[in-house]
């Protein structure tokens, strides 16, 4: 068979890889024939990677020592870890899905990524609205260093619920998405962004935690009627970023079995409509929370 995908004996780089979707892609780059560097807080059991390494990724100094263990030329680039912000805090549930992410392209993929080669951040239905918030979002997707970041975030996360962190996180990442697409391209690099619906993941309780139970959750999945296994969600991942997207670049790849179809026709109500910083929507949301315990 061709290798129409492209991937064979090129160096890719997954985080998030041990478990879920990106335990699926890195599976899939394996049998591709690519080299794969797994980034993970738990060990990545895949046999044929080129190298596990760990890596707190809501950490500077932890990212700092993954991308020395890390080849100088890199094809592809695949942003997959994240959090629920179920069972973290506000701050590393933030670091993790988004600061990473933007740490990462501009101090190490600017340099790294090869002429047509790709970049995917893995963000969620949950950053669909990030266009109608963006002057909420503008002053993360524009900051100059990590350190900017934290000072932005800081007075933030000490008053909104953790589990805001993964919207809000989920939407910077998909403006800053929009914004790489736009300066990548003109070195003939793509980037694309996918957004999964409801996915049965190792997150899968935590998510039907937020949602109000399981088939809330599966009611998020569109028409499916089930929740999308994270083998799907992996095809289209290794798809963009493959030679087969050639000329896909600056996407929102939409992978929710026509649930945002459904919102844009006016048949289903988007209840993520909602600010994810206005202090309104932030005491509302507590209240919600707390009469839930």
């Amino acid at each position: 068979m061709n290798d129409m995908f492209g991937y064979k004996d090129k160096v890719c780089v997954i985080t998030g890889a041990s478990s879920g979707m990106g335990l699926e892609t890195t599976k899939m780059l394996v049998e591709l024939g690519a080299k794969v560097y797994a980034i993970d807080l738990n060990e990545c059991e895949v046999e044929g990677i080129e190298k596990f390494i760990k890596c707190n990724l809501a950490n500077k100094e932890d990212i700092d020592n993954a991308f020395k263990e890390i080849p100088d030329r890199i094809y592809s680039f695949f942003g997959n870890a994240g959090l629920s912000g179920s069972k973290t805090d506000y701050l590393t549930t933030f670091n993790c899905n988004y600061t990473a992410n933007f740490y990462i392209t501009n101090e190490y993929l600017t340099k790294r990524i090869e002429q047509g080669g790709s970049i995917l951040y893995v963000t969620s239905a949950a950053g669909l609205n990030w266009e109608k918030f963006m002057k909420e979002e503008r002053k993360m997707v524009y900051a100059n260093s990590w350190e900017e970041v934290q000072d932005l975030i800081d007075p933030l996360a000490k008053k909104s619920p953790s589990t805001f962190a993964y919207m809000y996180s989920k939407r910077c990442l998909s403006y800053f998405s929009a914004k790489a697409a736009s300066e990548f391209g003109k070195k003939g690099i793509r980037v694309n962004n996918v957004m999964p619906g409801s996915t049965d993941t190792g997150m899968k309780d935590e998510f039907e935690k937020m949602a109000g139970g399981h088939d809330a959750l599966v009611s998020s999945a569109g028409l499916a009627g089930r929740l999308a296994e994270s083998k799907e969600m992996a095809n289209c991942m290794i798809f963009l970023n493959s030679s087969m997207a050639s000329f896909v670049s600056g996407i929102d790849f939409v992978v929710d079995y026509s649930d945002l179809a459904m919102k844009k026709i006016g048949i289903k109500k988007d209840i993520a409509n909602v600010s994810a910083t206005n202090p309104i929507i932030i005491a509302i949301a507590k209240k919600m929370m707390n009469k839930q315990k």
